[in-house]
């Protein structure tokens, strides 16, 4: 362990004598560590210092220019300062050199401002100290570097045993004394060590930043302070596994006493052996991923039964009928994470979920009842995702071309679902004027919107009323608030501007299209 203060003043060969009145000190300040032992009279030293030194002084520089000075307190008070600015752990004054005694104003001025003082016997030379101290932080370092050579050693033993990756946080856990969690590429804690060692609301606040930290894609390091408003805040570290745009997961560790250079180093090589089992299980998701497309094509074309049996083996049965087919738009970024979400949600219904890629998209064959997961992927990824209508076992080709369908009017607004009947419940005809009708409906309707504009006039919307109702005149100039010759009136107008005969269906079928799809 790091020497301190407080282990000079234990060491009997060195003699030395608190002058500090313990409650003048802040608290653990004789706790705190010693980096170093300096000697040094110069009525400025800090040039020369760091934080967390030691200086041992004969007091020279109270003693010359003493006319000069206002006075030796103010010149011992403004010392002392100087020295706590500049992080000294302490002041050793060496007594019958210069002077017999240690001043009284620097004992004052040391009490004042909290700075450990402490009385250096004239027969202990200050080469005495400062060889101490270099002993202590030689064998701290010996000590903390096998420390670190015996914690890296049983993490690679622990890398090899079945389950490597949890015998590898554990491992990690036991040696830093603190809780280690892995969150998942799909946001989800995956494992922790010990079981339960962080609750509620930390592990939550945890488990949201590292969601956060795996959305920006990106490769970083964060440490977050945890359960605050539980009244038990808790300092947790985190870094991200894998390479940027491929982040397998974030590794979360909590506060330790052991997490100095030695301990990051075995924390580093633990992110290195984490990473490398997340790789090489990333391999394996690939080749399960090859697989599940395979499968996929041969159930979109009605081959189901070498599905069922491979599917069943390696991942548990298809959905039951009635399902529904779901297809999801997912960038590249994405895919990785929503595979680890989509085999997490597999594991937990033993099956009866079914998923595989096509192209740019994922599609998912589920049950009726478990559609909020459409619901889920949409939110955790913010993409488009189309749902079809329940089928029956042999209806997976309709249900796939519905949810195609639903999935290119998704893309049309913000990322959510929309489900098939949504759009069936519009009709055919609402469906056909989404698609590329837009150009040809504005051109048909142009004698009447400039007509409009030129004249003040409201055919557009007496034609879109009259149609609505079913080309009525009473029941159209009673919603408009009109009388019924002035709606034939503009009907025939549109009529001879149109070029179109409208007392046919399939007339007033054209001029309602279009009016949809100008819409």
């Amino acid at each position: 362990m790091q020497p301190t203060v407080q282990t000079l003043l234990d060491r009997q060969e060195l003699a030395l004598s608190l002058l500090t009145p313990a409650p003048d000190l802040p608290t653990g300040a004789l706790a705190a560590p010693i980096a170093w032992a300096h000697s040094s009279d110069l009525a400025d030293p800090t040039p020369f210092l760091d934080t967390g030194h030691v200086l041992l002084t004969t007091g020279t520089q109270f003693e010359s220019d003493a006319e000069a000075r206002e006075s030796e307190s103010a010149f011992a008070e403004a010392y002392v300062r100087r020295l706590r600015d500049a992080g000294i752990a302490a002041l050793g004054f060496g007594t019958e050199v210069i002077r017999a005694g240690t001043p009284d104003a620097l004992v004052e001025a040391c009490g004042r401002q909290g700075l450990p003082l402490f009385e250096v016997p004239y027969r202990v030379p200050f080469i005495a100290i400062a060889r101490l101290v270099a002993d202590l932080l030689a064998e701290d370092a010996y000590s903390r570097q096998a420390w670190a050579l015996a914690a890296q050693r049983a993490i690679s033993l622990a890398a090899l045993r079945p389950d490597g990756l949890s015998a590898t946080l554990g491992e990690l856990s036991n040696r830093l004394g603190a809780w280690v969690g892995l969150v998942d590429a799909a946001g989800s804690l995956d494992r922790e060590a010990p079981d339960g060692g962080l609750e509620q609301p930390a592990l939550g606040e945890v488990v949201g930043e590292a969601r956060s930290m795996l959305r920006r894609g990106q490769r970083a390091s964060r440490t977050l302070v945890a359960g605050e408003s539980a009244g038990s805040p808790q300092r947790i570290t985190l870094q991200t596994l894998g390479g940027g745009g491929s982040l397998r997961g974030v590794l979360a560790i909590g506060d330790s006493a052991e997490l100095d250079q030695a301990g990051r180093e075995v924390v580093t090589s633990v992110i290195a052996l984490a990473g490398l089992a997340l790789e090489q299980n990333r391999d394996l998701d690939r080749a399960r991923g090859h697989l599940r497309t395979g499968l996929l094509r041969g159930i979109l074309a009605g081959d189901t039964e070498l599905a069922q049996r491979v599917a069943g083996e390696m991942w548990g049965p298809l959905p039951g009928a009635p399902f529904r087919v779901a297809v999801a738009d997912v960038p590249a970024q994405h895919v990785d994470r929503l595979t680890e979400l989509l085999e997490l949600r597999v594991e937990q219904r033993g099956g009866r979920l079914f998923f595989g890629r096509d192209d740019d998209t994922v599609v998912l064959l589920l049950e009726d009842s478990d559609t909020a997961l459409a619901d889920e992927v949409a939110a955790e990824f913010e993409v488009p995702v189309g749902i079809s209508d329940a089928v029956a076992a042999d209806g997976v080709a309709l249900a796939h071309e519905q949810a195609l369908r639903a999935l290119e009017r998704a893309r049309e607004s913000t990322p959510g679902v929309v489900a098939f009947d949504e759009i069936s419940r519009q009709g055919v005809l609402a469906f056909l004027a989404r698609t590329d009708a837009r150009a040809v409906a504005l051109a048909t309707l142009a004698p009447l919107a400039e007509h409009d504009a030129a004249n003040g006039t409201a055919l557009i919307a007496t034609t879109r009323a009259w149609l609505e109702h079913g080309g009525q005149f009473d029941a159209t100039a009673q919603a408009l608030g009109v009388h019924r010759h002035t709606v034939r009136s503009r009907v025939a107008l549109a009529e001879r501007l149109l070029g179109r005969d409208l007392s046919g269906f399939h007339a007033r079928a054209d001029l309602w299209a279009a009016l949809l799809a100008v819409d």
